[in-house]
């Protein structure tokens, strides 16, 4: 997904505080985003592939390691394949938010992350 200037799309979690705050940080600088809560509408594994590449970190950087299912399904040692495997089967291991906006996508972790893309 493309933004327009002015416009973001947030893949959100709303029981997580840092995707909360980090919408809330959109919001105060005059964004209005696409909310995708991504446990409901998972991306693709070539939407979630490019948003990793956009946002210039690696797949083990993506997914959430402290997620329980991450441990029950032993990918400690997994491939970048068997992770983005588990992650479209398991949305619930898709470390977030990941913002997308004009100037770029990152994944706010740390929140401040996004500032760069404003």
């Amino acid at each position: 997904m493309a933004a327009e200037p002015h416009d973001a799309v947030i893949f959100h979690n709303p029981r997580c505080s840092t995707s909360r705050k980090t919408l809330d940080l959109l919001r105060d600088n005059e964004f209005e985003p696409t909310i995708v809560e991504y446990l409901k509408t998972p991306p693709s594994r070539a939407e979630l592939v490019k948003m990793i590449r956009d946002a210039g970190i690696d797949v083990r950087t993506a997914i959430r390691k402290r997620e329980s299912l991450y441990e029950e399904l032993n990918l400690a040692d997994a491939s970048d394949d068997q992770l983005l495997d588990a992650m479209i089967e398991h949305p619930i291991l898709i470390e977030r938010p990941f913002v997308i906006t004009a100037k770029g996508t990152r994944l706010a972790r740390p929140i401040d992350a996004v500032r760069e893309i404003l």
